[in-house]
């Protein structure tokens, strides 16, 4: 006989599937929190910042040994070194960003009225690049992932503010079509994002522990035990894709900037921890 504890969480899993295509990104963001409360009642909502280390305690372990020394210490020498270098007109990353892009990346994403688009931290240094008249970094690996692990070790413990502007329907709409991707099924496996870190969260797929979704933007970039080197958010979600065979969008495509929007804004009030480890 099911238990009550089942009835629920199936019941606030057909209401986040079906109910969200209607609900405001705010009723969307506690829907969704007030699901993983039931699902893990042991957690606090900061918890969820660790990502999979907050539900698997042995994970967990070794990751807190490993943070004794930890493979991404090396990146943050690099970034913090490339971020002040000067370029060859003698302006800096350091230049294009608000207090000199000290704690701030807890504001990306964000919605750029000007721009009418979606601005991700990754994109902005590329945009920084640009007015400097130097060309485009790679989107998950190399250079980008140092840089960004600088500014993420700089923002660590803010806690993430993604907007969505009043009146701004175009705002919204990125936000939605974020959604709809994350609750899409695609690929010859029919798996959406949702299949595995809503419906499926805590469970084991082989040997690895399915993660929440809510969380899944606060730890990037991240150093995979997996590939031996750092790696973007992006990345990550074009790993899945192909895990589920399904056609890989770009890294900072429009569709993966969405997500990233979506998944963002309803982490809000979670703390940034990047850069981190990951399997």
């Amino acid at each position: 006989m099911n238990s009550p504890l089942f009835i629920f969480c199936l019941w606030i899993n057909l209401l986040i599937s079906s109910s969200l295509t209607w609900a405001s990104p705010e009723q969307d963001r506690k829907q969704i929190q007030a699901f993983y409360q039931q699902l893990f009642p042991q957690l606090q909502l900061a918890d969820y910042a660790q990502g999979v280390y907050a539900i698997d305690s042995d994970a967990k372990n070794s990751w807190q040994a490993i943070e004794e020394f930890p493979p991404y210490e090396f990146a943050l020498e690099e970034g913090k070194a490339l971020f002040y270098r000067p370029f060859n007109n003698g302006a800096r990353y350091a230049d294009c960003f608000p207090n000199q892009g000290i704690a701030i990346a807890q504001n990306y994403p964000y919605w750029d009225a000007q721009k009418q688009s979606i601005v991700t931290l990754a994109s902005a240094l590329n945009d920084c690049r640009l007015q400097n008249h130097l060309p485009a970094l790679p989107y998950t690996k190399g250079k980008i992932t140092k840089l960004l692990a600088y500014m993420a070790f700089t923002s660590r413990g803010q806690l993430i503010r993604t907007i969505i502007p009043e009146h701004s329907p175009q705002a919204l709409n990125a936000y939605e079509q974020g959604k709809a991707y994350f609750y899409q099924r695609r690929g010859q496996l029919n798996f959406s994002c949702a299949s595995c870190h809503i419906d499926n969260a805590g469970k084991f797929i082989r040997s690895e522990i399915l993660s929440p979704a809510l969380g899944h933007t606060t730890h990037w970039p991240a150093y995979r035990l997996n590939t031996g080197e750092m790696g973007t958010l992006h990345r990550r979600f074009m790993a899945c894709n192909k895990l589920i065979r399904a056609p890989i969008d770009a890294a900072q495509s429009p569709a993966l900037r969405q997500l990233e929007f979506f998944l963002s804004y309803i982490a809000n009030g979670l703390p940034l921890n990047g850069p981190s480890t990951r399997k």
